[in-house]
């Protein structure tokens, strides 16, 4: 059919109408008359057709020229058809989440992981403070490295352990906001090889927990011992038994079986049970906190709840300025290097410290309880300055 606009105007028989100038084209009449314009073509050996549009709407011009451009994606390969389901398939709308709103996400994810309450919190406090009045607002996938320049740039030499482990957090954040493909973009948080270059690199801290000679501890034990309070109770019975801060805080009474003490797993540094002989003074602690807090849980308690954090730390500076609790776990290894002929392996297993060896350290669990406690008997002479102690486990002068 030699198709014009005039014709095309006049054409009311239903059926399929050929167009003698454009190969492929035509015009399908509807019973109802509306009209379709129809490329037909042959692709990897069959023959498929696509709309494209109404008349007039689309006019014999408009049709003639879509026609040439489809016939174009043939000669290529391209089906026109597919093509076009493609480009009219609709887009699905994935909004990135706020850093802050995923930030919080990823923290209570991993709360579970860390050994206590505390670290969580510290997350939550230090990324809210520094993070959010910056990044709190940015989609994960905006944040670049000057975003993260501004969050660490004005603590970074001010308060510098606190701004690396904050620069350790986001980076973990942005990694996890990259496993879940909200952004594509690399780490800027990394410091390797990326922010090393734009930041000056903290000095490394080598100082130990300070700790106090184990001559002393007599002395210090006296005064503590005259000290009122349950986290004076609390803070003796760490020391005696070369126990964790944690540890003891979250101690609780039905750990206690006799005259041992058996902390589970999900409290120790090395995630394995550890028991601890309780030698005289340690349970006479237990038997003057358990008067104070009868009705608590907890070993060492304060109106039924645990000790804060900071309950012995505060309670060791008022008697001894510039030391610390871990400290006097270093105190008691330095003692029985130094004075004792206790084995180094029963003071590794007192202080719960990690044995590589599994075969040899699942002997050492089974066998040295009562080697430990011949030592932790002599330890606790020694604190207490009583003069009854067992010579036979100590260094002859």
């Amino acid at each position: 059919m030699q198709m014009t606009d005039i014709s095309l105007k006049r054409l009311n028989k239903v059926g399929r109408h050929t167009d003698d100038q454009t190969k492929g084209l035509h015009l399908w009449v509807k019973p109802n008359l509306q009209r379709y314009w129809i490329f037909r073509y042959t692709i990897n050996g069959k023959r498929k057709g696509v709309s494209l549009g109404a008349y007039p709407e689309i006019s014999l011009k408009m049709a003639r020229q879509r026609a040439l451009e489809a016939r174009l994606k043939v000669n290529q390969g391209v089906c026109p058809a597919q093509a076009k389901k493609t480009t009219l398939a609709p887009v699905k709308e994935t909004k990135t989440p706020k850093f802050s709103d995923f930030a919080l996400e990823y923290i209570e994810t991993m709360r579970p992981k860390w050994r206590n309450q505390k670290h969580a919190d510290q997350w939550v406090s230090t990324v809210r403070t520094y993070t959010f009045p910056i990044l709190g607002e940015m989609r994960l996938d905006e944040i670049d490295t000057p975003d993260i320049q501004k969050v660490l740039m004005p603590i970074w030499l001010k308060i510098p352990e606190s701004a690396s482990r904050l620069r350790g957090r986001i980076e973990k954040i942005l990694s996890a906001a990259i496993t879940h493909k909200h952004r594509q973009a690399s780490n800027p948080a990394v410091w390797k090889g990326h922010l090393e270059n734009l930041f000056p690199a903290h000095q490394e801290s080598y100082k130990h927990h300070e700790a106090l000679p184990y001559d002393e501890l007599p002395d210090f034990m006296k005064k503590l011992k005259e000290a009122d309070g349950m986290s004076a109770l609390a803070l003796q019975f760490t020391i005696l038994n070369a126990s964790r801060t944690g540890e003891v805080l979250l101690g609780k009474k039905s750990e206690i079986e006799g005259d041992v003490w058996t902390i589970p797993p999900t409290r120790m540094k090395a995630k394995q049970e550890h028991q601890v002989p309780l030698c005289k003074r340690s349970l006479e602690l237990l038997q003057i906190a358990n008067s104070l807090g009868p009705d608590s849980e907890y070993l060492f308690s304060n109106k039924g709840k645990h000790l804060s954090n900071m309950s012995m730390l505060m309670m060791v500076r008022r008697i001894r300025a510039g030391l610390t609790v871990h400290g006097f776990r270093s105190t008691f290894r330095d003692w029985v290097s130094e004075e004792t002929d206790h084995s180094p392996e029963v003071a590794e297993m007192a202080l719960a410290h990690t044995i590589g060896n599994k075969v040899e350290a699942a002997y050492r669990r089974g066998k040295l309880l009562e080697r430990r406690r011949r030592l932790m008997q002599d330890w606790e002479s020694f604190c207490l300055n009583d003069k009854s102690c067992n010579v036979l486990n100590l260094k002859v002068a």
